[in-house]
Parts: structure tokens; sequence; C-alpha cells
């Protein structure tokens, strides 16, 4: 991807715009500074020792919690193999765990996500499928939209028999503030084809999800 440059604008040293994508973001410069705002905000003084790294600290840490912007996950997809010897099965992987955190509040969802594909005469590398599911992860997000992404992505570019998604998270959301209610998880699917078709192969991909 190109490198970000900075065009002049409003705000501290103007906004950071994408070459690749024509569009603009806000300067790392001016993310700091709302960092700054927030812990004022909250009654603290971010000039204080302990806090003058933490608006850098904070830039760089979204980097990483929202790195899936940056990716295009049916790209990473894109290289499928048709030699599969005749299997004609489930493939799946189960526990592959989530981190990402709720649009509503920006606070983290962790958990688990089970997901199998029945495939149509082409497979793709395994590791390809947690990929896809840590690029949806690295976004604002709620968990019924992660679900439904997942799935839409396996069935375009996979063209499968059909697709299983599962998963079970605890959302800080509600267990740091609001209700306030721990040890509460929350469990989503989505299910295309041969998997919702067939009530079988559901319970199969259930059995499997919860090791049984």
């Amino acid at each position: 991807m190109d490198a970000l440059v900075t065009e002049p604008g409003e705000g501290i040293e103007g906004r950071e715009y994408d070459p690749a994508t024509g569009k603009t973001r806000p300067s790392r410069e001016q993310a700091e500074a709302a960092v700054r705002t927030l812990i004022e905000w909250a009654g603290d003084n971010p000039d204080r020792e302990g806090l003058l790294d933490t608006p850098k600290r904070v830039a760089r840490a979204y980097e990483e919690f929202f790195a899936g912007y940056d990716e295009d996950p049916e790209e990473v997809l894109g290289r499928t193999f048709e030699d599969v010897e005749g299997y004609d099965d489930i493939v799946m992987l189960r526990d592959i765990r989530i981190e990402t955190h709720c649009e509503h509040h920006m606070v983290p969802i962790i958990g688990k996500a089970h997901v199998a594909y029945f495939p149509n005469g082409k497979v793709v590398g395994i590791s390809k499928l947690a990929r896809v599911v840590e690029i949806y992860a690295k976004r604002l997000q709620t968990q019924e939209t992660m679900t439904a992404q997942i799935a839409t992505t396996f069935e375009k570019v996979l063209q499968p028999r059909g697709v299983a998604i599962m998963i079970d998270a605890a959302h800080q959301c509600m267990t740091t503030r609001g209700i306030k209610k721990p040890g509460v998880s929350c469990i989503t699917t989505r299910f295309t084809g041969l998997f919702r078709e067939d009530r079988d192969m559901e319970r199969r991909f259930l059995d499997l999800a919860r090791g049984i």
C-alpha cells in the first residue's frame, strides 16, 4: 500500500491522505491530541509524568486493534486449490480466538469463532480462513455483523456447497459497565447451503464446535 502523506487542512498538521484509496483521515498528531482531550475530560492531567506518552501509546494500540481496515478479506481467500483427491466433506477450524471492539462503546469483545465450509471442488489454505476472521475482528464491530461478514466472504469467494459460522464471545460493554453482568457470553450463528438445508449437517457442525 502506498505511504500516507500529509495534506494541508484544518486541525493539527492537516490530515493524512492515502493515494491507494483516495481517502483522508486524521493525522497521528490529531489522534494523539484527541486522546489528550479524553484524558483531561476524564479528570486527569495529560501532562503528568505517567500520562505524557499515553497518547502515543494509544495511537499505536489503535493501529493494532483496527488493522483490519487496511486489508481485503476477499483477496486473502483468492488463492484456492482444486487438487483435493476427491475430498468431499466439512473443512472446519475450531476455537479461533477473536479480540474485537464493540462499535457502540469501543470496548473489547473477546471469544472464539468456529468456521466451516463444504468444498465444491476447491479448497483454500486453512490459515486463510483464520486470517479472514482476524481481518473482520480488527475493525469496530457488532458480533452479529461480524458473523454475517465472515459467512458472506466465504460464500462469495469459495463458492462452496455450504458455510457454517458460530461465534461465542463475552462483551465487556455489558460486563464492565451498564448492566454489569460478568460470565455471560453471546452466541451468533450463520448457516448457508447444506448447513442450512440439512439439519444433520447443522448438528454435525455444532457437535464438532462443542468437541463432541
